[in-house]
């Protein structure tokens, strides 16, 4: 059950993530670049793939603008 949950919120993590990038008109090279993190991390966080540190949430956070509260605030 607790890894049914964890898998949920990598999804929604990673689809917020993408929907916010997209937003933001970036392609993930583009945010890959200004967080400081790898085009490979930042496709497997919005696939679902990978779960980011709170410290590689906190620099895709900065790197769209937001606070890391604005991507996990739906779970």
């Amino acid at each position: 059950m607790a890894m049914r949950g964890s898998l949920e919120h990598r999804r929604l993590l990673g689809e917020t993530i993408r929907g916010k990038r997209k937003k933001a008109k970036f392609s993930q090279e583009k945010l890959a670049e200004r967080a400081g993190l790898s085009t490979v991390f930042i496709s497997r966080v919005e696939r679902g793939k990978e779960s980011p540190s709170v410290d590689s949430l906190v620099k895709i956070a900065k790197a769209l603008g937001l606070s890391a509260r604005d991507l996990v605030h739906a779970f």
